[in-house]
Parts: C-alpha cells; structure tokens; sequence
C-alpha cells in the first residue's frame, strides 16, 4: 500500500485526516535488546535496520531521533571528566564555577544503559551546582541534522521532540533518584525551589528554539507516575510549569503531548487542565492502574490519547484475539482523536507480527473512513 505517513501523522494530530487514525508503535526495546545481546532478529527481519523493519511491518514510526537536532550548551566553564574506577563502575567529575558534582555508574550485562551507584545531586552544594549549570545553559539549533535524520526516517513519520522532564521529574529521574528527590522536596525545599527556577529559565531558551524550528509535534518526556508524583505535588510544582509551556509552545502552533506511563489514575483528573493537546503512553489495565473508560473520561472529545494498547497484549501470555479486541474498543472510543501505538513498547519478548495485526485493524478503519467521505 502507498503511504505516506508524515502527512498522515500531520494531518490526524492537526484535525484534517477526515477521521483517520495512524498505527505508530515503538519497537525500540524489542531491537534493541536483541542487537545488544547479540540475538539475530526472526525471519523476515533477520540483519534489517530498526528503519527497514519499521518499513518491512508498514507502520509509522514515532520520530524522536530529532531530538538530536537540539544542540544543549553548557557554559564555557563546565568541565566534565570521566575515570574508570574497576569492576564496570565509573565516576563522573562535573566542574564549575559554583562547584563539583560527582556521579558514579556502573555498567551492567543486559543494556547498554549504566545504573547510577552515586547520583549527581546528593545534597543542597550539588543541588545548587546542577541549579547554576541550568541558569547558564543555552541551545542552539542544527540544520545539519535536521536534513540528515530526515533523509533518514522521514517517509515514516513527522519530525517530532521530546523537551527535557520539568521539576520534580527531572529531580527524581535525572538528579537524585526518587528516594532522595522525595526527601530533598521536604527537607531542603529552599535549593529544591531553586532548582526548578533555573529548570524554567533553561526550558524556555529552549522553546525559543522550538518555536523558531520547524518540529511542530512537541512531546514533554516526563514518565508520570502518581505514586511518585502525587496530586500535591502534581498541583504544587507540575502544573503550573505544564501550563505555561503549553501556552507558549500554543503561540507557535505546536501540537503538544505528555508521557504519562506509570500508574496515572488519581492525575487523569487533572488532564483537561494541563493545557495539553493529548497524553502518551497513558497504560491501562490489566497493566495500569485505570480503564479505557476512565481515560475517555478524562480526555473527554478534545485531547488525543497517544498510544493506549497494553504492551503486555503483545506477548503469548495473552491470547491475539484480546490485543484485536483492545484495538477495536480504543478506536470506538477515541477515533479520531488517536495516535494508536503501545503503551509504551513492545518488549523483547513480544511477537512482533501482533504489530502486523494492528496495522491490519487500522487499515480497514481508515478505509471505511475514506468510504464514508465518498459517499
């Protein structure tokens, strides 16, 4: 079938696909862990690129490769230096004019990914080092890669952004760890508070960046998860800094979307005041914490659900014909509000040609969609 998917992607998230959907799913993990271990892709997609295999299953891909096209710089004075310390464990020395940060990683068997021993930010000096290298941090824009990941993946999707996570998020997942992030909120809130005001300074040089640039699908990558990001907090700190990007990425005409993945339930409540176009990733049962219903609920007929298949449907513990069910039933609900994809990914033990299957649903929808324009 010819497609062409960054129309496609375009026109259903700006409301001209005349009630169309698109099937975006990432199989990220999926190829990923097997190139790292070294396990060849089944047949077909045996030695195929992620590229080629997103084109071998004929759905769009969900282009955050261009986030590579935003250029973070960091003051002229921050010196980072790293050494080995033995047994797959490394230190990070981050120097600056208000002072040092050190992190120590350890490198682990089974992902490329390091597992943080010591985080950056242990306490309110580091906390304030991190708050300086934010306040003198600018960005820059790169034409250049721009037009080389386009050349790359652009027949299978528009370009699209994630912006760094706001305030407590990125207090938890990047600086802290959620124990420590937690306990600093309560016990040091002063350097906290200070931190997130140099996090909205940096954010918005940022978004200068955006509005200028011409990705006009923007994701905020926050991972929310409201057993670590209560409702006090959700008001308090998340809120309030949701609503004002929001508002100045509206400016510029950008279609705008959270990444919701963790249990989500008692902040759906909150959905229709984030200021939010729609909310990624958002798991229901039997995997999150909420219902199909509820989240309709919660979106109501103006914001997009953004993905909303369990990744779980897509592994042999369930039976194909429940990930069919599931796929119909978020398309009477949601259709045409919907960027239909897996909350959020397939795993490494997924059956990829579920994917196939999907696609298959979403074909015969669309065309009934053409159908009824036509008539």
């Amino acid at each position: 079938m010819e497609r062409n998917w960054p129309q496609l992607h375009h026109d259903v998230v700006f409301g001209r696909a005349g009630g169309k959907i698109i099937w975006q799913p990432r199989i990220g993990c999926w190829y990923t862990d097997k190139q790292f271990d070294g396990t060849p892709l089944p047949a077909p997609y045996t030695g195929m690129s992620v590229l080629e295999v997103y084109r071998a299953l004929d759905c769009s891909a969900r282009l955050y490769d261009f986030n590579t096209c935003f250029r973070r710089i960091p003051h002229p004075d921050e010196r980072h230096e790293e050494r080995p310390l033995g047994g797959n464990r490394f230190e990070q020395t981050i120097t600056t004019p208000a002072g040092v940060q050190k992190a120590i990683y350890r490198a682990t068997p089974t992902s490329a990914c390091r597992v943080n021993e010591k985080w950056e930010v242990s306490d309110p000096e580091e906390l304030r080092v991190a708050a300086w290298r934010e306040r003198h941090t600018t960005w820059a824009w790169d034409q250049e890669r721009f037009d080389a990941t386009q050349a790359a993946w652009g027949d299978l999707g528009a370009p699209t952004m994630f912006m760094p996570r706001m305030n407590v998020q990125s207090l938890y997942l990047e600086k802290m760890g959620i124990q420590e992030g937690i306990m600093a909120i309560y016990e040091y809130p002063e350097a906290v508070e200070e931190y997130f005001e140099a996090l909205e300074v940096c954010h918005d040089r940022l978004i200068d960046i955006i509005n200028a640039c011409p990705i006009d699908i923007i994701n905020f990558g926050e991972n929310v998860h409201s057993s670590t990001l209560p409702p006090d907090l959700f008001e308090r700190y998340h809120l309030p800094a949701c609503q004002r990007r929001c508002e100045r990425l509206h400016e510029a005409g950008k279609f705008v979307h959270s990444h919701w993945d963790g249990d989500c339930g008692p902040l759906l409540r909150y959905a229709q005041e984030t200021g939010l176009d729609g909310i990624e990733a958002i798991t229901p049962q039997p995997q999150g914490d909420v219902t199909l219903d509820q989240v309709k609920d919660a979106l109501g007929d103006t914001m997009f659900l953004v993905d909303g298949l369990p990744a779980v449907y897509f592994d042999d513990t369930y039976d194909e014909q429940v990930l069919i069910d599931c796929t119909h039933r978020l398309i009477d609900l949601f259709a045409p509000r919907l960027v239909l994809g897996i909350s959020d990914e397939i795993s490494s033990t997924g059956d990829i040609e579920r994917v196939r299957t999907v696609g298959e649903i979403v074909d015969r929808y669309n065309a009934s969609c053409e159908s009824a324009g036509d008539a």
